[in-house]
Order: structure tokens, then sequence, then C-alpha cells
């Protein structure tokens, strides 16, 4: 089993997908993380009877320490996934040799990929732009800016993927 996981190690037009799935889905729990932790820190500091308590001020002092890691850390941290993964994926697609003749196919996937990607980048700045979750949104600078040109970046990790790929079907002559 674990020499057949082995052998399948391989990066493709697939896992660009795969990749446009994990980061909106990503997002979406941050944007979501975020506006609960905004509304329970704003329920906390508004709350007189948690004052009442010993604890008051170690709850607020935490609720407010919560919400200010989602654009700091958070939001870095997303950076460095998003960025990870494509890494991932091109040295990955190292490891795959594909003759040349199915670049045609590659294009034909890679546009089917990039209007996905559009399709995910859509989904995140209409959800962003909602009244609800807009204050948050533009708090989120890496990850609305990586939504934002999700289609862009994929075409060019995936013309690199391509490059990668087709590189080394030459290599191994």
């Amino acid at each position: 089993m674990l020499r057949r996981i082995r052998k399948n190690k391989r990066g493709s037009l697939q896992d660009m997908i795969l990749i446009g799935v994990i980061i909106l889905f990503f997002s979406i729990v941050v944007l979501f993380g975020f506006k609960v932790t905004s509304e329970i820190d704003s329920a906390i500091q508004s709350n007189s009877a948690v004052a009442e308590y010993d604890t008051g001020n170690h709850a607020r002092s935490a609720s407010t320490a919560l919400k200010a890691h989602y654009p700091g850390i958070i939001d870095n941290v997303f950076l460095f996934f998003a960025i990870g993964l494509a890494i991932a994926t091109i040295a990955l697609a190292a490891l795959v040799r594909v003759h040349p003749v199915f670049i045609a196919f590659y294009f034909i996937g890679l546009v089917l990929v990039i209007f996905f990607s559009g399709m995910f980048s859509n989904i995140y700045q209409e959800m962003a732009a909602n009244s609800q979750l807009a204050a948050e949104a533009t708090q989120l600078v890496f990850i609305t800016n990586i939504l934002e040109y999700l289609p862009f970046i994929v075409g060019i990790f995936g013309t690199l993927l391509m490059i990668v790929m087709y590189k080394s079907w030459k290599d191994g002559q």
C-alpha cells in the first residue's frame, strides 16, 4: 500500500482544481470565523455581567486578542498555505513524465480550471461584498487579494506546471 502511494505521487492539472477548492473553503471558514469572533468579542465587551466576575477583565482581553489574530496571524498563514500548496504541486509535477502530444489537451483543461477558479473567486467576492461580512473581509488583506486574483494566479501556476511536466519528458529521453 505504501509503495503504491509513493509511486502515485504526482502533480497535475487536477491538483490545481483541488487547490482552488481548498483555498476557497479555507477562506470561507476564516471569514465566517472572523465574523463570529467579532460578534462574540462585541458581546463580551458590552456585557456588564462579565465585569462583575473576577475573570471579566481576562475574558475581555482574551476575546480581543483572539479577534486580533485573524487579520494578522491567520491572514499571513493563509498566504503561506497558498504558496506552499502551489510549490508542492509544482514539485510533485516534476515527478510526472507526460508526452508533449498532450499539450493541447492540457491547454483545454487549463482554460476550464481557470474558469472554475474564476467561479471560486466570484463566490468569495460576493460573500465579502455582503454588508454583514464586508468589515471583516476588508481586514483580511491576503485572503481577499489571493481570491480576487485567483484565476490569474491559477493561470500562472498552471503554465509553470505545464512547463515542469513537459520538461521532465525531454530530460527523461
